[in-house]
């Protein structure tokens, strides 16, 4: 093996630490043998294998630093050949440093001596590109763009995680959810969204763009529908959520607080990033949506879905979380309580609406059949993906669905 590939130094102690515990229990006649396979593995002389065996095998570290073998007139004649050739490689430097040299020294930019030419023919390329590497860091850099500045309108937002047992309805996560297909190019739709965090009643409207003038529209219009007041808005660190002109319209809602999740933490608003899936994506999907058409129409399947989402389907809420000690067949863990209850019936429980607006609604939701608000939404759906921008298989799938409900 050692006529094949020398072995490191590392590796001769790594293969004689691993032979060591059989070199000490054989007996004389097996030292010899093992001593005759490890001389010819490692390639070393015999009684520098024992004196090694009998020792720790832990290499020591070096007690004075060894002197450099090329010098700062080494150093100095790269700096000049490396920066007459427009820094390349040392790949293709270091073949050609004697050469280099020479033609330098013909015109009078380097001074050639014998012992630096020696020096120059003899480095190898993994010094070049060493002394290369420590040689950048003293040329002079180009100027860097600038950091973006810190968002003013972030300070003085508190940066926490709304409570997943909090009582009392009117906690908000907020999200933004981005219509702009396969290329984030353009101006194209979004989705507002917010998810009450007691009670699960979510609230949506589609934009066009995220201007801080479509921002307000789409915060006044959730505002204006919602049947409960609002206590907090927790939104992530986006400029969309948090710029002068947003920060000015929630200072006329004095009694709504605002909070923001931390950077970089998305299960801060765990709540409307799993409905951003499961109530927007899953129904819309990844449809580029650019046109007025487009967003008027998605606003009228969210109106629809607003009822039928809130009135009548039922969404798992954790209520419960108990400490289960160890036992011989699991070990210890959390047992979580769910309940099924639609958001209408948890708000109904928080006992916060006003009698009227609770009867009005309670009615709205008593005419209303709920098969036939499902086969609305998907009609709707189905006006959506007809306009340009939808793929043949969205309207497919769409289409199939009302087939077989038409069936059912």
């Amino acid at each position: 093996m050692a006529s094949v590939e020398k072995m490191t130094l590392d590796e001769v102690y790594k293969y004689l630490r691993l032979m060591k515990p059989r070199y000490q229990q054989a007996d004389r006649a097996g030292k010899s043998v093992l001593l005759d396979e490890m001389e010819e593995v490692t390639g070393r002389h015999r009684k520098s294998l024992v004196r090694r065996l009998r020792s720790s095998l832990q290499r020591a570290p070096r007690q004075r630093e060894r002197e450099r073998t090329y010098k700062v007139d080494v150093d100095a004649a790269l700096r000049i050949i490396w920066e007459s050739y427009d820094y390349i490689c040392a790949e293709r430097l270091q073949p050609n440093l004697v050469a280099l040299a020479a033609q330098l020294a013909q015109h009078g930019e380097l001074e050639l001596s014998v012992p630096l030419q020696a020096q120059l023919g003899e480095i190898g390329l993994t010094t070049v590109r060493e002394r290369l590497r420590q040689l950048r860091q003293d040329e002079p850099q180009l100027p860097r763009r600038a950091p973006r500045p810190p968002n003013q309108s972030l300070a003085g937002v508190p940066m926490r995680r709304i409570a997943w047992n909090t009582a009392l309805p009117g906690r908000f996560e907020v999200d933004l959810v981005f219509h702009c297909g396969s290329e984030a190019r353009g101006e194209f739709g979004y989705t507002l969204q917010m998810i009450d965090v007691c009670t699960g009643w979510s609230e949506r409207v589609a934009l066009l763009g995220r201007s801080y003038r479509v921002m307000e529209d789409g915060f006044r219009r959730i505002l204006a529908r919602l049947p409960f007041p609002v206590l907090e808005i927790h939104p992530d660190n986006g400029s969309e959520f948090f710029n002068t002109h947003l920060r000015a319209f929630w200072a006329n809602y004095p009694h709504i607080e605002l909070s923001r999740s931390r950077p970089y933490e998305k299960n801060d608003n765990r709540f409307v990033e799993q409905k951003n899936s499961s109530l927007v994506r899953q129904y819309v999907g990844d449809l580029r949506l650019d046109t007025v058409a487009q967003i008027q129409t998605l606003n009228a399947i969210y109106s629809k879905l607003w009822l039928y989402n809130n009135a009548f389907q039922p969404s798992l809420r954790l209520v419960k979380k108990t400490y289960v000690p160890a036992t011989e067949e699991r070990p210890a863990h959390l047992k979580r309580t769910y309940t099924a209850l639609t958001p209408w019936q948890r708000l109904c429980a928080a006992a916060i609406l006003e009698p009227e607006g609770q009867q009005l609604l309670q009615l709205r939701i008593d005419i209303t059949n709920p098969r036939q608000l499902r086969q609305d939404v998907y009609t709707a759906l189905a006006q959506l993906f007809v306009l340009p921008g939808a793929t043949p298989e969205q309207v497919e799938n769409v289409f199939e669905t009302l087939a077989q409900d038409q069936k059912s």
